[in-house]
């Protein structure tokens, strides 16, 4: 028997599936790598989701699981500890259903992100400490009575990684028809270890051959969680300093990360980073984010390994979000001397 709350679920439900069926897909872009022979590059476009971000695929997820689930009703304050992109999404969901929104986000998150929240009608609560935003969240939860997302939890479970059109299943539809459909790599970083385990997953659930390689930032516990998971008896990843490369890397392992759905980590100097960002920003005449530059380091790592064994194929990265949220920082000159980080060039990462 139907009540209120059902029938109020069925109907926030149905207003986030008509919100889908109005968006086509992302873009795959072909990125031409003329030293590597035989491997065609590629870079899944997520900037173009309405919120401007991969993130915008996760916030979907989250919503329905909570929905589905039954955590949220009418009037219901939604929260979320975020770095910025999630919340941006997380906030245009919430509006889209007429719910109040809190990102819980550190003090150094760009303005642009928090701009872009506030835009969506989410409210930004401020902390100095980016380790402690998870602790905030819950806090805030508690005091308020509202429901804490908590995507650094459930993002590997909340998208359904079998089908229902997530990354992975949207990455080998548009590979069809291309010279090696099937990648030899996909190569992803890790903000909450969703998307690698989703991409980890689908290509074991078809039987793709394809390794996912994950990349890391240099002040992230992910990658030093993942090499201890592959040594019997290891102690656990200690804690570490936020990610200068805003929306990936952790201070802590995260339980959305799933080591044993990754095939091969690296971890990626800030620098290097960024690095490949201005380049690959230059390849393509618009800017990218820092995330997009880590992922093209690993792109450059996977098609070097490739090369030297003498391997054709293809190789499939995700372009995470557009480098004019960075304005600000990753594209001035100040920044980069404030922070102490060197300008390579391109010619030091390719």
């Amino acid at each position: 028997m139907r009540n209120k709350h059902r029938d109020w679920v069925a109907t926030a439900i149905n207003t986030i599936e008509a919100d889908f069926n109005r968006s086509a897909d992302t873009h795959l872009i072909p990125v031409d790598l003329p030293g590597y022979p035989g491997i065609q590059v590629y870079f899944k476009d997520e900037s173009s989701h309405p919120t401007g971000s991969l993130k915008h695929r996760l916030a979907r997820s989250l919503f329905l699981y909570a929905l589905a689930n039954g955590w949220l009703e009418s009037g219901s304050l939604v929260i979320e500890a975020s770095s910025g992109s999630t919340a941006v999404s997380e906030a245009y969901f919430a509006r889209l259903l007429g719910l109040p929104f809190v990102a819980v986000v550190p003090r150094c998150t760009s303005p642009e992100k928090i701009a872009a929240i506030e835009f969506y009608g989410g409210r930004c609560h401020l902390v100095d400490d980016p380790a402690g935003l998870h602790q905030e969240s819950v806090r805030l939860a508690q005091e308020t009575g509202g429901h804490f997302m908590d995507q650094f939890t459930y993002a590997e479970r909340a998208t359904d990684w079998r089908a229902n059109n997530n990354i992975a299943e949207s990455i080998y539809r548009q590979m069809a028809l291309e010279p090696h459909p099937v990648p030899a790599w996909i190569v992803c970083s890790a903000g909450t270890g969703g998307t690698a385990a989703t991409l980890g997953r689908y290509a074991r659930y078809r039987q793709h051959p394809t390794g996912i390689l994950c990349v890391d930032p240099e002040t992230s516990a992910f990658f030093d969680h993942y090499s201890r998971s592959r040594q019997p008896g290891a102690e656990p990843a200690l804690a570490c300093a936020g990610s200068r490369i805003e929306g990936i890397g952790r201070p802590k392992p995260e339980l959305s990360f799933i080591p044993s759905c990754i095939d091969l980590m690296v971890k990626v100097p800030d620098a290097l980073s960024l690095a490949a960002m201005r380049h690959l920003s230059r390849q393509l005449g618009r800017r990218v984010g820092g995330s997009t530059g880590t992922n093209f380091v690993g792109v450059l790592q996977a098609a070097q390994s490739m090369k030297q064994a003498g391997l054709a194929g293809s190789i499939v990265s995700i372009l995470c979000d557009s480098g004019e949220r960075y304005a600000h920082s990753y594209y001035r000159d100040e920044w980069y001397q404030a922070e102490g980080i060197e300008t390579l060039q391109a010619d030091q990462i390719i």
